[in-house]
């Protein structure tokens, strides 16, 4: 991540360019953050519905749609593909009742 901001302090020389490039690190930084909640909180209701417990799972899938909604609102996952992680974590736990 640094080093993809100090190349581009090498080429960028106007002012509007240097400081796009000093924003880009906190933006990557924010994103990088945020992708890494979504995958965890993802990982997270897998595992309980590995061990087949349903209320912490439907608890855990509570957390995890606001945080799912979140990311797709910001722009950095497509809402369909926070729609589809949503339905197939629905249906595992839906599943777990059969």
């Amino acid at each position: 991540m640094a080093t993809s901001s100090k190349a581009k302090k090498k080429t960028v020389r106007l002012a509007s360019g240097l400081k796009r490039a000093r924003q880009d690190v906190k933006l990557n930084a924010a994103n990088t953050a945020l992708r890494s909640q979504f995958r965890t909180v993802v990982k997270n209701v897998q595992k309980a519905v590995l061990a087949g417990d349903k209320s912490k799972a439907a608890d855990l899938f509570k957390n995890a749609q606001a945080v799912i909604d979140s990311v797709a609102d910001k722009g950095i996952f497509h809402k369909n593909k926070a729609a589809r992680h949503k339905s197939r974590l629905s249906a595992k736990i839906k599943a777990l009742a059969a």
